[in-house]
């Protein structure tokens, strides 16, 4: 059983979803859905192969082979390369990241505890893959893959506020999401490389970079308090403007 809930021997063919099902346009949502649940499936199918194969059309080809398809279906799934591959698999973990915290509930937690069990959640999962994890990294820092690595991390962080009850709409919005990007990108490079018992090590680190942008937060919140307020108590300057004479004639 994959981690989709499909069984992998009974994942559709390469195809069968392209064959409209009802009316002269088919089921195109259908059809759409179960592409990108091939997509995923082969994505999780190589997942045992990348460690020795890397990101790469042979571990692709492998993990077609297991689900039962063709050797041609991963061209076919991913007509640009394994970079589209990986980013299906980010996408794939941000979905199950929202599902995770969900699960969880939360609500009853402050923003700090928040955070720190969202990444948790997010890192705990791909425990067994590690090394795909650090494969997939080395396909984003390949120069042209850049811009597909900070939309990445971008999303995946935003995801993860939104995850966790954030609903700021103004300029925090922005600020928050580039702290737990740094966050984020830093606990990360720390878990890939941590040998420590249940990760013990990288769980400390993420407390203290979380309690940084916490602090940070609250810091501008109270500043922008502090700025609205004097403000507030300061004259309106039109008021100090001298006043126009009447002219009698």
């Amino acid at each position: 059983m994959s981690d989709l809930g499909l069984p992998r021997e009974q994942l559709p063919p390469i195809g069968a979803t392209e064959t409209p099902a009802n009316g002269p346009h088919g089921d195109a949502d259908s059809a759409a859905g179960s592409l990108d649940a091939l997509r995923q499936g082969l994505v999780l199918a190589a997942l045992d192969h990348v460690p020795f194969d890397g990101w790469s059309d042979r571990a692709l080809t492998h993990a077609a082979a297991d689900l039962g398809l063709d050797a041609a279906a991963p061209a076919r799934l991913f007509p640009h390369g394994v970079s589209s591959a990986v980013e299906c698999f980010t996408a794939l973990a941000d979905g199950m990241m929202v599902r995770d915290i969900a699960a969880q509930n939360l609500s009853d937690l402050g923003v700090r505890e928040r955070i720190i069990s969202g990444i948790r959640l997010r890192l705990e999962r791909w425990g067994p893959h590690k090394e795909s994890v650090r494969r997939a990294l080395a396909v984003y820092a390949l120069p042209q893959n850049m811009p597909s690595a900070a939309h990445a991390t971008w999303t995946t962080v935003d995801m993860l506020w939104k995850a966790i009850g954030d609903r700021s709409a103004d300029f925090s919005w922005y600020s928050k999401r580039a702290s737990l990007a740094a966050v984020y990108s830093a606990t990360l490079l720390y878990w890939l490389d941590d040998q420590s018992e249940d990760h013990a090590e990288t769980w400390s680190f993420l407390s203290r970079r979380v309690d940084d942008v916490v602090k940070t937060i609250q810091f501008r919140q109270k500043a922008s308090k502090a700025i609205s307020s004097t403000l507030e108590r300061l004259p309106n300057p039109l008021n100090l403007l001298p006043r126009r004479r009447t002219i009698r004639r």
